[in-house]
């Protein structure tokens, strides 16, 4: 594993020893559960929840109450979604983009299904969202706008508190899917309207299995749990808390903080290099997303004359990904490169490099050598 280079930051994150190494004594040590407030086991544990909650929700800037703890992203997009609409199915509408996670677009869905009016928003050819165009589709029955705030794919970065701010002054709640972004920028609910937040531990070098559900300190919101039997995270979310993935999801959090501007201007610089390298290089290489308004470790490209189930084959020395999904064995390009209006064979012939805190100029120089050779290798 060592002599593969790692550049698939999107689909997750090495966990930072700084990270592992905050977590340990949680699993043996200080191992009580923080609900057990009659003895110093769990009032140990509680502690160090108590301080973690307090940490992540001064990152977003929210008070500390309003950081639920949760499995991941995908369950916090889901109580976002279902919690705010709850029981009122036929009575509500949602917004969202043609583009977002499929932990977003599958609970809609399922809504739709179950009566719920939809408005799913087009993306232009970088993938972003037109502000007038949510205006646009708000009407009196709307609950709800979710928009991530980075695409996962192609990296293009919304015009989050535009659309924060036409949502304030309809009175409608703003959800946004942070996760991808939350490593990368300053995030701050209030000064971007935002009232629910989701976030994932693993997309910032914490640890799987744990993300959070963050309100606004703006708003009294009430959300329908996904789950029932007990009375934890303010009755949102029922389930012991697992205090390692807390602690270690707190620390990773600081580290981006600490880091960020630093970081963001050294992946920034790698990604530059690795594109500068690859169209010097080559012909027929395609940008996917916005040239300038991007995450900074994001790099989507197609490559013209190439099949890319055979190019993702014969890559053995880099870990990347495909946007393109395979159903039944059958190639299809993805949503998220249809929805901008990428031609078929270039979305099928797509890669999705994301650069990570690990990865060093040396790595990146040989990446781009391995790539073009291999590219050119399959063009003759």
């Amino acid at each position: 594993m060592d002599s593969i280079i790692y550049l698939d930051n999107h689909a997750t994150t090495k966990c930072d020893p700084r990270v592992v190494e905050e977590m340990l004594p949680f699993f043996s040590g200080i191992y009580g559960n923080a609900h057990s407030f009659e003895h110093a086991y769990g009032q140990e544990a509680a502690n160090a929840v108590d301080k973690s909650r307090e940490s992540i929700a001064d990152t977003f800037g929210t008070d500390k109450n309003n950081a639920l703890f949760t499995s991941g992203a995908t369950e916090s997009n889901n109580l976002a979604i279902k919690g705010i609409i709850g029981t009122r199915i036929s009575n509500s509408h949602i917004v969202t983009s043609s583009i977002e996670h499929n932990s977003v677009l599958g609970p809609v869905k399922r809504l739709k299904r179950a009566g719920c009016r939809v408005t799913i928003l087009p993306v232009d050819h970088y993938g972003m969202v037109d502000p007038s165009a949510v205006k646009a589709a708000i009407c009196s029955d709307t609950k709800i706008v979710s928009m991530m705030y980075a695409n996962n794919e192609v990296g293009t970065i919304q015009p989050i508190q535009e659309i924060g701010e036409i949502c304030r002054q309809h009175n409608v709640i703003f959800h946004c899917d942070a996760v991808q972004a939350a490593a990368h920028y300053s995030i701050k609910m209030n000064d971007l309207f935002i009232d629910l937040l989701s976030i994932s531990a693993h997309k910032v070098y914490g640890p799987k299995g744990v993300g959070a559900l963050m309100l606004s300190n703006q708003k009294r919101l009430s959300l329908e749990p996904l789950f029932h039997g007990g009375a934890q995270e303010r009755h949102f979310r029922s389930g012991t808390l697992p205090v390692p993935l807390i602690v270690g999801f707190a620390k990773a959090m600081s580290l981006c903080e600490n880091e960020r501007d630093r970081e963001t201007e050294r992946l920034s610089l790698l990604r530059d290099n690795l594109w500068n390298r690859l169209v010097g290089s080559l012909d027929g290489i395609v940008l996917n997303g916005h040239p300038e308004k991007r995450l900074p470790n994001n790099l989507n490209l197609s490559i013209e004359g190439i099949d890319g189930d055979v190019l993702l084959t014969n890559i053995k020395k880099i870990a990347v990904s495909s946007s393109a999904a395979c159903s039944s064995g059958e190639p299809s390009p993805s949503y998220v490169l249809k929805a901008m209006g990428v031609d078929e064979s270039l979305a099928k012939a797509s890669l999705r490099i994301g650069l990570g805190r690990f990865n060093t100029d040396e790595e990146i120089q040989f990446a781009s050598e391995e790539l073009i050779s291999l590219i050119n290798k399959l063009r003759n």
